[in-house]
């Protein structure tokens, strides 16, 4: 049994150890020199989404990545902006709502404050439309973009193509980890959001509900 978990052990540890003079070639070794594979952890894929991928596969995963990174992003602005005080001026609706009049976070969709249903139902239908038919490249459908992410399509540049080879990289591998970054923040958000709302059981402290005690949140309510 020890030997059969010492196996075990080392042929995961293979998985991740750089490609060897002579080895022969693997999926996954194909992918280790990709943008975004950096210390310390290297080449991770703790749930083997690359074992046999081709090309086309992992394009579409760093498409998806990149994606949601951009996404988490605004998110967290989103979040820290609002719950400093600052919103949109004005009202949402004509029946004279106004921005600030919702709550911040979840709160502003789920629960008794939240935005009207047919607000909601606006937004996710503006986001459908941007998935569908704007925020494409050549992963999903789009004319072939210089990487997975690029939703230039041929119209949108901002002075993208100034750059030299090396500050394009720079500049993909920065926003990719903070898309990363981003994603691990926005869940550390939502997370304690809702620890204020769970009941601690009868018999543990002085009962009544989990705060969130992170700094960011006690500053930012």
């Amino acid at each position: 049994m020890k030997t059969a978990i010492l196996a075990s052990l080392l042929a995961s540890a293979a998985a991740f150890a750089p490609a060897q003079t002579g080895q022969a070639s693997s999926a996954l070794n194909a992918f280790e020199n990709e943008l975004g594979v950096q210390e310390p952890l290297g080449f991770y894929d703790p749930l083997g989404m690359l074992d046999d991928a081709d090309q086309e596969r992992f394009d579409r995963l760093r498409y998806v990545e990149v994606k949601h990174g951009r996404i988490c992003q605004l998110a967290f602005l989103g979040q820290i902006i609002t719950r400093a005080g600052f919103h949109l001026g004005g009202n949402i609706d004509f029946e004279g709502h106004s921005f600030d009049s919702y709550p911040n976070g979840l709160a502003a969709v789920f629960g008794d404050d939240a935005i009207p249903t047919l607000g909601l139902i606006q937004i996710i239908g503006f986001v459908g439309f941007l998935e569908l038919f704007v925020m494409k490249d050549s992963a999903n459908g789009a004319e072939p973009g210089d990487f997975p992410g690029d939703f230039r399509n041929g119209f949108i540049d901002f002075g993208w193509d100034i750059f030299d080879d090396r500050v394009k990289l720079v500049k993909r591998g920065i926003e990719l980890n903070n898309g990363r970054a981003a994603m691990m923040g926005i869940l550390g958000l939502m997370v304690h959001e809702k620890l204020g709302e769970l009941a601690v059981p009868a018999g543990y402290g002085a009962g009544g509900t989990l705060a969130a005690d992170l700094p960011i949140i006690g500053v930012l309510q």
